[in-house]
This record gives C-alpha cells, sequence and structure tokens, in this order.
C-alpha cells in the first residue's frame, strides 16, 4: 500500500503571536472542517497539544500528497491561512524544546472547551 492510500500525517506547529493566543485557538475550531468541506482531509479528527514556549501543535491527516499541493491554490484554504499568518507564526517542530526528548510529550489542547 502506499502513501497516498492512507494520506500524509503531518504535525503543524503553530507559535502565537504576542496577545494573539485566544484567536488562533478560535482558528484552529475552524481548521480542519474548512479542509474537509473542500475535500483535503479525511473525516479523522486532528490532535492538539501545547508545548512548555507556548506553541501549539497539531497532527492531522490530508487526503493525499496531491491534496495538499491542491491545498496551495484553493481560495478557501489561502483565505484561511491568511488568518492564520496574522495570529501565529509557522515554527518547524525541532525548534520546539519537547523535540529532543525520546518521547515528546505536550499539554493536551481540547478545541471544543478552548
Amino acid at each position: 500500500m502506499s502513501a497516498n492510500d492512507d494520506g500524509v500525517m503531518v504535525i503543524a506547529c503553530y507559535r502565537p503571536k504576542p496577545g494573539k493566543e485566544k484567536a488562533l485557538l478560535e482558528l484552529m475550531k475552524s481548521h480542519l472542517p474548512t479542509l474537509r468541506a473542500e475535500g483535503l482531509v479525511g473525516d479523522g479528527p486532528s490532535l492538539c497539544g501545547r508545548a512548555k514556549d507556548e506553541t501549539i501543535i497539531e497532527v492531522f491527516n490530508w487526503k493525499s500528497q496531491a491534496a495538499i499541493d491542491s491545498a496551495h491554490k484553493n481560495p478557501a484554504v489561502l483565505a484561511m491561512w491568511e488568518k492564520y499568518g496574522q495570529a501565529c507564526d509557522y515554527v518547524s517542530l525541532t525548534m520546539l524544546a519537547e523535540a529532543r526528548d525520546m518521547f515528546a510529550s505536550f499539554t493536551p489542547v481540547d478545541l471544543h472547551s478552548a
């Protein structure tokens, strides 16, 4: 079975801009629903956590690499990503102290109660 049959699992890291954590969490509530409405992700949930430096981690599955590629041309996704850009900076997982641990651990974030 190829990777495209199972989708592509990603770990996204969003570092809130000063005073924007609440706005970021609100945006994250509509993240997967927006991607799902555009046919880019399946029905699975995302997992969210918070790093010690307040960076929010999200783990989710795209349907395929083609879905990822098409997201970069999709008006609804681009509009959403523009809002993300106002609320956070995207950072690499390697920038988080937890990434150096054998078993990186994060504080769970429940978007439904955020």
